[in-house]
């Protein structure tokens, strides 16, 4: 920092009982009060008078004998100001700097200490240092222009914000490669000794130590320059905001907001609402993780709802480029239990599918659009299975958002699948209709051969769920008959006769699932030990005098099981758990085709119809 020494005497000024005096020989017979000070100082034996337009105007019609009191209230900077020129004029030092200018200038203005009075004056002295040193600066400009903050009317008028806006501009704009001067650069990781080169953004700290609307006067100017890229304007928006909103540099959020005062409030508000309408419109200015931050806050401060509108909007638009941890940010609702803020993910979520909606069918690249909306689909997936750790994550809430992402997001349903389970196990004593309604995201057909063989042996899901997986697991086996399973399952007939059989008592339960057991095992003996052509007629014989004992089609027994309310019980769970997990008499595997027997038994019967007639 620079800085002007003027005048040689030391200082002689005193303080008593709130007035100021100089140690003089000479009794004092000038007496100006400027607020609550009161100065007593001399007329003419000193050089006061004669350096300041304004006092001997004031002082034009008093003589010189008698005492004279005048009241300067009004003066800019106060006592501190006017204190600097009463030393200029008394030859006593000091020094002039970018933190004491502004006032100093001001005061001088206001008292007419210009070069026509006399020549060589205070006036003449502080623009010489301030067009010579202080605009040439970096840091001093910066400083200048931020003490005029205190003055900014007279500061105004005067020419110096004008003049520092421009000298700092001009240094923004200077390639990096021609950066001489000392800035501020505190990013993590960056040590200068170890770069040489200086950093593209060596501008953005020192500036976002400026006031708001300076700030905005900056930017603005630069961007309409068009020479530096916006992704630059976007990171001085980002030190700006880390540098005074609260809560954009952390991903938990601290509370502090909950103590912050009313005016605070606004001042934070205004911030916000100002960086927002500075971001450019570029594409990838900003980062999506930052306007996440910057949305989460907004809710908080109840920043325009046109304000909220354009976050979620520009959020939007780059949210395929978001991780998990951009959308994690807890909820500020007053009446929402939950820890995450789901809803904001969800606001975001439908204003992208109805922009990708809007865009994708005139779109030239299809398989940009096919990529962009299943790395969302990931990325929600990836979401779900954090959010489901909330004890206090509703069903509801859990399953809309899942909803929310179309069909053509998720080629598999693997992730979707492992953020259920972890809900489950998070929430034990889920009710039956609410684990249908969680369950019920689910496609069957779209689990992985590994995700299938955990979900039927998940002692959490609905046994309709399980059953469903069941039935599509023979459904695409009969379709590869020559391949090779690992896990072996029941066949669907089994499961779908077990439920038509179901007993109503326990007791009666028990008996009845052990002698089924017992004749299924003679039975699969006996039809092991015939001729194949023997054994196929046996089989089919045997599904015949089920369907007519059961006296019910065994499509529609089918229906009945899957697409009914089935009755999760304990016995139930058990019984279709045995059949999973138990593999059949190694004696009694057929190689036959559900499909197909059920085919010929029909087939049968009606031929028997036919001859009867």
């Amino acid at each position: 920092m620079k800085f002007m020494k003027l005048g040689t005497r030391p200082d002689t000024f005193f303080t008593e009982q709130a007035t100021r005096t100089l140690i003089s020989e000479i009794p004092a017979d000038l007496v100006i009060q400027i607020n609550d000070i009161t100065y007593l100082l001399h007329k003419l034996q000193f050089p006061l008078l004669p350096k300041c337009g304004l006092l001997q105007r004031l002082c034009y019609d008093s003589s010189d004998s008698e005492s004279f009191s005048l009241e300067l209230h009004d003066i800019p900077g106060g006592e501190e100001a006017f204190e600097l020129c009463a030393k200029f004029c008394y030859g006593i030092s000091i020094n002039i700097s970018a933190h004491n200018f502004v006032s100093a200038l001001c005061a001088a203005k206001f008292l007419r200490m210009n070069d026509s009075i006399e020549k060589g004056n205070f006036v003449g002295k502080l623009e010489a240092f301030f067009n010579s040193c202080l605009l040439e600066g970096w840091k001093d400009s910066i400083a200048t222009l931020q003490t005029t903050a205190t003055l900014p009317e007279w500061s105004e008028n005067l020419g110096i914000v004008r003049k520092c806006i421009d000298s700092i501009i001009e240094k923004v704009l200077t390639p990096p490669q021609q950066v001489k001067w000392s800035y501020t650069y505190t990013r993590p990781g960056y040590n200068k000794k170890q770069h040489h080169s200086v950093p593209k953004d060596w501008w953005t700290e020192d500036i976002s130590d400026l006031d708001i609307d300076l700030f905005r006067c900056i930017v603005m100017a630069v961007r309409s320059t068009y020479v530096l890229p916006p992704q630059l304007i976007g990171e001085a928006l980002h030190v700006y905001a880390c540098r005074w909103l609260p809560g954009v540099t952390k991903l938990r959020y601290s509370g502090s907001s909950a103590s912050q005062t009313d005016e605070s409030k606004a001042k934070n508000r205004k911030i916000l609402e100002t960086i927002v309408s500075m971001i450019p419109a570029d594409r990838g200015s900003v980062s999506v993780g930052f306007l996440f931050r910057l949305l989460s806050i907004s809710i908080q401060l109840g920043v325009s709802s046109v304000t909220k509108t354009e976050l979620i909007r520009r959020a939007s638009l780059q949210f395929e480029e978001a991780t998990v941890s951009d959308l994690l940010y807890p909820s500020k609702s007053s009446s929402d239990q939950n820890y995450y803020d789901i809803e904001l993910v969800l606001a975001v979520l439908e204003t992208f599918l109805k922009l990708w909606k809007r865009m994708s069918p005139g779109a030239v690249d299809s398989n940009y659009f096919l990529r962009s909306i299943r790395n969302v689909g990931k990325l929600i997936d990836s979401y779900l299975q954090v959010v489901a750790r909330d004890e206090n994550m509703l069903v509801s809430k859990f399953v809309s958002l899942a909803e929310t992402v179309p069909g053509i997001a998720r080629v598999e349903h693997d992730d979707l699948y492992q953020a259920v389970n972890i809900y489950l196990k998070v929430h034990p004593d889920l009710n039956k209709t609410d684990k249908k309604r969680l369950c019920g995201i689910l496609d069957c057909q779209r689990l992985s051969p590994e995700a299938r063989a955990h979900a039927v042996k998940n002692e959490l899901l609905p046994l309709r769920t399980v059953v469903q997986l069941l039935y599509f697991e023979q459904e695409k086996g009969s379709t590869n008959k020559g391949e090779i399973t690992t896990n072996k399952l029941p066949k669907p007939h089994e499961i779908l006769l077990g439920a038509k059989h179901r007993p109503r008592d326990a007791q009666s339960k028990q008996s009845l699932a052990l002698d089924k057991e017992e004749l299924n095992v003679e039975e699969a003996t006996t039809r092991a030990s015939l001729p194949p052509e023997s054994r196929e007629k046996k089989t089919l014989h045997h599904l015949s005098s089920k369907r007519l004992d059961g006296k019910l089609p065994l499509d529609l027994e089918r229906k009945m099981v899957i697409k009914g309310d089935i009755e999760e019980t304990g016995s139930e769970r058990e019984k279709v758990r045995g059949h999973i997990r138990e593999e059949s008499v190694s004696s009694c595997k057929l190689e036959l085709d559900p499909k197909k027997i059920i085919e010929r038994a029909r087939s049968k019967s009606e031929h028997g119809r036919e001859k009867g007639r």
